[in-house]
């Protein structure tokens, strides 16, 4: 078990409202392009739940949490939709940056496009993405800083960016505690058979037979990781207490102690370990090597009846092959938050599929997740314009070349192909 340091203390909520869409300009040094997902349908801010959080200072390897002189913000607030604009608005301009926010990310013409011809910094997050492809970056030809606002940056075609010398960076660590327990909570939802259940007493019923028909114990099944890194890990430390019998698959193996604490069995590919497990869970990085891995053929070597939580991405399955063996139930269920384009369209067979627990991408940007990768963009804002180092792990591209975090875990190449289909979303609004 990795050590943890967590200090908790509260923080009280309030709330500043921000325009839905705001360009701000004073005496101009920078230009900021953000892509941030809508508002609340009843307004910004909401009404919270909670009046605090806690304060997290340290993450369980103990590296600390971003911190940045920047931040304005109370931890808790929404930061992560449009008027939340991640809490930037105020730092910036002060600094005399201008900054644009919109929701208006998908399709030619749209906003972000119509912007990027002299931004020299494009901020988008892995929940509502803004698809940096290789035609959008011949549209920026000032562009040197490409942002993340949480983890994974499959989103920015990372070959074209190592061709143009653009910097990409992401907020490694931030939020892949929130996604970790998203794992295990769709895990036992798809096992227990939850949402059924659920339904019934929301449709006044009571036939617990119709509840339990599709419901087991996680003891003693199978569960297995396609990777083992930060998230991969805490889902394994997080299941041992569940007494399942723990597999993983990575590049790069774990410590002998670690193995031997968790009781883990190790994998050297993906194939192998998905034959024996009764649960599977996605936690790898969506990049040429990654995409389709789940195809039809390697779901058909699955045990009949195993499950599938995929909160990595999207496209690291075959969404027709998943849907697929949900219909002939070859696999027992399905879930996770991550589609392939986000917003998925309509008519995404994911959408009305047998047996699936998925939901909109939100297992890494709850209001306590928010709080951290907000104060990492402010972090890396402060560092960049300041000229001091940003993190050497917060880094994917660097001069060129995959480094940080990008060279550890990921591989040069594109994986933007096809997300155009996201203007569906927006044309059948």
């Amino acid at each position: 078990m990795l050590s943890r340091q967590i200090i908790s203390q509260s923080t009280k909520s309030n709330s500043v409202c921000f325009s839905r869409q705001f360009h701000s300009t004073i005496k101009s040094q920078a230009k900021i392009l953000c892509a941030l997902y809508p508002d609340p349908v009843t307004g910004y801010p909401p009404k919270y739940a909670r009046n605090e959080i806690p304060r997290i200072t340290h993450y369980p390897d103990g590296t600390t949490t971003p911190s940045s002189s920047w931040v304005e913000f109370t931890p808790g607030q929404l930061l992560g939709c449009v008027s939340g604009g991640l809490g930037l608005r105020g730092p910036l301009e002060k600094r005399g940056h201008t900054y644009v926010v919109t929701d208006d990310k998908d399709g030619a013409g749209c906003k972000m496009e119509h912007e990027l011809k002299d931004a020299e910094i494009v901020i988008s997050q892995p929940f509502y993405p803004f698809y940096l492809t290789k035609e959008r970056i011949k549209m920026a030809p000032k562009l040197k800083l490409a942002i993340t606002s949480g983890i994974g940056s499959d989103h920015v075609d990372l070959q074209a960016a190592m061709d143009a010398k653009i910097d990409v960076v992401e907020v490694t660590y931030c939020n892949s505690i929130s996604v970790s327990e998203h794992v295990v909570m769709q895990i036992l939802a798809l096992v227990r058979n939850y949402i059924p259940s659920y339904q019934q007493v929301i449709n006044g019923g009571w036939n617990i037979a119709d509840c339990v028909s599709r419901s087991y114990d996680l003891e003693g099944m199978v569960v297995g990781t396609v990777a083992s890194g930060r998230i991969g890990l805490a889902v394994l430390e997080r299941l041992k207490p569940f007494g399942c019998k723990l597999h993983y698959t990575d590049r790069h193996r774990l410590p002998e102690a670690i193995e031997k604490s968790l009781g883990l069995t190790y994998h050297a590919t993906a194939q192998s370990m998905a034959k024996v497990c009764d649960v599977v869970t996605i936690n790898c990085p969506l990049h040429p090597e990654t995409e389709n891995l789940f195809d039809a053929k390697m779901i058909a070597s699955m045990k009949k009846g195993a499950y599938i939580v995929n909160t990595a991405r999207g496209k690291i399955c075959d969404r027709q092959a998943i849907a697929d063996a949900l219909k002939s139930g070859h696999l027992a269920g399905y879930a996770g938050d991550v589609w392939f384009p986000q917003p998925p369209p309509k008519e995404h067979p994911w959408r009305t599929m047998p047996n699936h627990a998925m939901t909109p991408h939100t297992s890494g940007t709850s209001l306590s997740a928010q709080a951290k990768y907000a104060a990492g963009v402010h972090e890396i804002l402060e560092c960049y314009f300041e000229k001091k180092p940003i993190r050497e792990q917060y880094y994917v591209v660097k001069d060129g070349k995959l480094a940080g975090v990008g060279a550890h875990a990921y591989s040069a190449g594109n994986s933007t192909g096809g997300s155009e289909e996201a203007a569906k979303f927006k044309s059948s609004k």
